[in-house]
């Protein structure tokens, strides 16, 4: 019988799943911004054309974000749509204990901002 090595899981699938640290944040996010919509909509009672319309969207651009077609949607657009339906949307930003911050190099555009700063 073969053993099956387990690994634990990070708190983002799309992480796990190899996307890049930025990527998997961004992906992370519109996926429940989408979720929401979907439990929105699910609750609502609507038809798809009104809840389309309600959004501001088209039907079949609806039904692609029933479907998870989550390539297509942007998290702009995807804000937009949840505070059409009523929804307030938050973004909770905090640092990660286990990432060291890079110092930044000042730019040459620092460097004049800082001399009109002086002056």
């Amino acid at each position: 019988m073969t053993e099956l090595k387990m690994t634990k899981g990070s708190a983002n699938v799309f992480e796990d799943l190899g996307f890049d640290v930025r990527e998997s944040q961004n992906l992370l996010l519109r996926s429940q911004t989408m979720v929401s919509l979907v439990l929105w909509f699910n609750d609502s009672g609507l038809t798809q054309a009104a809840a389309a319309k309600t959004l501001g969207i088209t039907q079949p651009r609806f039904n692609q974000l029933l479907k998870g077609k989550i390539e297509i949607f942007s998290l702009d657009a995807l804000v937009n749509m949840a505070t059409s339906a009523g929804m307030r949307v938050g973004l909770s930003i905090r640092p990660l204990t286990s990432v060291k911050v890079r110092k930044a190099t000042p730019s040459k555009t620092a460097d004049t901002a800082k001399r009109r700063l002086r002056a």
